[in-house]
């Protein structure tokens, strides 16, 4: 064998271990995933507004059923979809009319962003990541040295980290999108923008059945990470979404 095979072959077998080493961690190329059109909105569904309002709550148990498509564009389309537009205008306002809440969704096959102008997901890395991107909270801290408690009193465990969500929905705020502002402020109204898509996102669960609670606890290194974001784009929070369990 020559010198020249010699590397060849050397060479074959180091990409055959890179590879090995991709598919192994789950990080698949986004070409492996299709893009996703979702179904026009229902417009019709789901329950009055005083209502939802009424039994909006918190879960973090979920079914371990896949959400219909339907479900999911609905889902999409009231978290930060396109009312009007010949306007640009969507269901979440957000400063300067920016649409700088970008909507990262995690399922089963991989992640996808949400396009609102198109109204259908477009793949960004195959794979699933859902359990990496939940962290559980930390323990309550201890009373101060030498309070008493009430008798009787024992204070409640913190909530657990949200089990077997079908799909998860990750808020990233692009400060390049504002188009003035220095970074203390874009900061500022990204996080209130977020907070804007992440009310749309419960009020929709609340008045359609489905299931959610908005957390800011979440692995946003590795979430930075997976999705390649840049240091003007932050990530604020998420919301795991399902079926009752």
């Amino acid at each position: 064998m020559t010198k020249k095979n010699v590397r060849n072959t050397g060479r074959a077998w180091l990409g055959a271990v890179a590879l090995i080493f991709v598919f192994s961690a789950g990080l698949l190329p986004a070409g492996e995933l299709k893009a996703i059109k979702l179904n026009p909105p229902d417009l019709k569904r789901g329950l009055p507004f005083m209502e939802t309002l009424a039994v909006r709550a918190s879960v973090r148990e979920f079914s371990a059923k896949e959400l219909s498509l339907q479900d999911l564009s609905d889902l999409l389309w009231a978290a930060d979809g396109m009312s009007r537009p010949a306007e640009n205008k969507s269901t979440a306002p957000s400063a300067m009319n920016s649409h700088d809440i970008r909507i990262y969704v995690f399922m089963k096959d991989g992640a996808y962003l949400y396009d609102s102008p198109k109204h259908e997901l477009l793949p960004v890395l195959a794979g699933d990541f859902r359990s990496q991107l939940m962290m559980a909270r930390p323990p309550r801290p201890a009373p101060p040295a030498g309070a008493t408690p009430p008798p009787g009193a024992t204070p409640p465990p913190p909530p657990p980290a949200p089990s077997n969500p079908p799909v998860q929905i990750v808020l990233v705020s692009d400060g390049e999108r504002f188009t003035r502002g220095d970074p203390e402020r874009k900061f500022e109204w990204g996080a209130l923008d977020a907070g804007i898509v992440s009310q749309n996102i419960s009020l929709f669960c609340a008045a359609t059945g489905l299931k959610t609670v908005p957390r800011a606890l979440m692995d946003k290194a590795r979430i930075k990470e997976l999705l390649k974001l840049t240091d003007a784009q932050t990530v604020f929070l998420n919301h795991p979404v399902g079926y009752a369990k």
